[in-house]
């Protein structure tokens, strides 16, 4: 896994910004990535249709969130499998060098899998935060977003927590 460590550049899908964002840890992106990248229907996603909804606010004042539209031709294999944002995503991480998926949804994470796109999911950022010195614990931020009704599979969570030592 650690590959992870050259990539600059991340490209998010919306559930990560919304989960990052109800933790109030969007900032983590920015510390842990030069780049910060959001396709256009991942930024309506959460920014516009999702207005009321939790991490809007925050996310639409992100300085350091940069927009960006696939190219069309890139997407359109993508566009079949998965939801517009995370297509969107996958194909900008296809095209952006240097660059690593932000994705928590398992079909999307299959998609960019097949694709050999390096991936990353909520609970990736903030193991990294962790090992990077960002966080001085995790799981109460996992406890958190659990208590927020985002999913995260148990055998993945109680990994992750053991692998930085908070099982």
């Amino acid at each position: 896994m650690n590959y992870m460590m050259t990539k600059t550049a991340i490209i998010a899908d919306s559930g990560p910004l919304i989960a990052l964002a109800v933790i109030d840890q969007l900032e983590l992106l920015h510390k842990l990535y030069s780049t910060v990248i959001a396709p256009p229907a991942v930024w309506h996603e959460v920014t516009v249709k999702g207005q009321d909804m939790p991490g809007a606010q925050a996310v639409s004042q992100l300085k350091w969130l940069t927009i960006r539209k696939p190219e069309s031709q890139v997407l359109k294999p993508f566009s079949i499998l998965v939801d517009p944002g995370e297509a969107e995503a996958i194909a900008l991480a296809q095209t952006v060098a240097n660059s690593i998926v932000l994705l928590d949804d398992a079909q999307a994470r299959r998609v960019a899998e097949y694709f050999n796109i390096p991936r990353i999911g909520t609970l990736g950022i903030l193991r990294r935060a962790k090992k990077a010195g960002f966080l001085n614990q995790i799981k109460p931020y996992i406890e958190n977003l659990q208590a927020n009704n985002i999913y995260m599979a148990k055998p993945l969570v109680e990994a992750v927590l053991r692998d930085v030592g908070e099982f």
